[in-house]
């Protein structure tokens, strides 16, 4: 859910991920952390927010905050990821991007 979630806020910033993977750029995710505040039901309505809290040449951190539609917190995230190229070799986050991702900081 949390990577969907990213990828729709890429994607709200005027790119898609596969676009990104396209012109050799990807975010593998090196670390995460959960915080689970209480439990999700069946058809419960989730909405998860996220924004970035690190926007660095060669790393990118999200926030994550999942609510029900009763808006009570279910889990707090955090994600770390390095830019790379689909070699896997770190590379320099795009200056496009890192603006665009800033501006959320």
């Amino acid at each position: 859910m949390l990577e969907a979630a990213r990828g729709e806020f890429i994607r709200s910033l005027g790119s898609t991920v596969l676009e990104w993977q396209e012109r050799d750029v990807i975010f593998p995710v090196i670390e995460a952390r959960l915080n689970f505040k209480s439990p999700a039901r069946y058809d419960d309505l989730l909405t998860i927010e996220v924004r970035p809290t690190l926007v660095s040449r060669v790393r990118v951190n999200f926030a994550h905050r999942v609510v029900n539609q009763k808006g009570e917190l279910i889990l707090e995230a955090e994600t770390f990821h390095a830019c790379t190229g689909l070699n896997e070799k770190p590379k320099r986050l795009p200056p496009e991007l890192a603006a665009k991702l800033a501006g959320y900081i």
